[in-house]
């Protein structure tokens, strides 16, 4: 047997487990270990490991470390927390992934084309009033962020009648998607989007990159579902476009801190829909298989995978 894998988590136990199973049984060939019950001498054999929120220290504990491969797609703690020198990091591309977070835009997308938020206000209020159907053709999608996540959003969107205009750092062309870069594609995008739907990174460039001025030019009336992460939108810059009238609605998936403070604003706030952070929940399953794939690949003929690069943070 190989040298083991470091298996090094600061999440929910339950979900150790689970990870710590499929990687079990994705790897049989494999020993996948916790770090917390490695022996030294097995800390120092140790070429891979496997993390979700790790402690830095614990990483660093292993000299003889090649590669880190995240259970998660956001690798922002990751890229911040750990060596700038250290071995390379590598996010998680899953397939099954993309499919659950197209799936959670399109849904949310309907939620706001179909006047949902409209609805729930006037049940809360005992009002029976119905408001005008509006097809999704007439209704244009604009999506932050090209990479696996914002691909497939484009394309279930598209599939579903909505035009789709998407926006990256780099220029990209996509079928059936309208394609912005560049600071002034982003500006031309929001102007023509009925909703934008937030798919970018976190990094140096895209913290705080929905502020009141870029908020300002999105069209009135216009509506946001933030599935990245909280800090790429300016919280209070939000709540300000929302309080104005400026923007009718805000789905958000993800905050500053999670889990969201029992006082925020945002929890009563009749404009915004909070969800605790579900829009595209891992698959334990799934992830060991790309993860099994990553290593058999790495055992076999000593091929790394893709990895972050630091400058751009993903």
């Amino acid at each position: 047997m190989s040298d083991p894998i470091a298996l090094i988590t600061n999440i929910r136990a339950d979900y150790e487990a689970r990870y710590l199973s499929a990687l079990a049984s994705a790897m049989p060939a494999e020993k996948v270990v916790l770090f917390r019950q490695m022996s030294e001498e097995q800390r120092a054999s140790v070429q891979i490991a496997i993390v979700a929120n790790p402690d830095p220290a614990d990483v660093a504990a292993l000299p003889g470390l090649v590669w880190v491969q995240s259970l998660w797609a956001g690798v922002e703690q990751l890229v911040t927390r750990l060596s700038a020198d250290g071995p390379p990091i590598v996010r998680m591309l899953d397939p099954e992934m993309s499919r659950t977070m197209a799936e959670a835009v399109l849904a949310w997308t309907y939620y706001l084309q179909r006047d949902m938020p409209a609805y729930v206000r006037q049940q809360r209020q005992g009002l029976w009033r119905q408001h005008a159907y509006r097809k999704p053709s007439t209704l244009t999608v604009g999506i932050l962020g090209l990479g696996s996540l914002g691909t497939a959003a484009a394309a279930r969107l598209g599939e579903a009648g909505f035009k789709v205009a998407g926006w990256s750092r780099s220029a990209k062309q996509l079928p059936g998607v309208q394609t912005f870069s560049k600071d002034d594609g982003l500006v031309n995008m929001l102007g023509i989007s009925d909703i934008v739907v937030c798919l970018v990174p976190l990094t140096t460039e895209t913290r705080g990159l929905l502020h009141a001025g870029l908020l300002a030019v999105m069209k009135p009336g216009a509506s946001l579902i933030n599935f990245a992460r909280g800090p790429v939108v300016v919280t209070n810059d939000l709540l300000a476009a929302l309080d104005s009238g400026h923007l009718s609605h805000a789905v958000l998936d993800v905050f500053d801190e999670e889990p969201l403070a029992p006082d925020s604003r945002l929890w009563q706030h009749p404009q915004v829909s909070v969800l605790p952070h579900i829009s595209a929940p891992t698959d334990f399953e799934t992830t060991a298989a790309v993860i099994a794939a990553n290593v058999g690949a790495y055992r076999g003929n000593g091929a790394l995978p893709d990895s972050v690069d630091l400058m751009l943070g993903y």
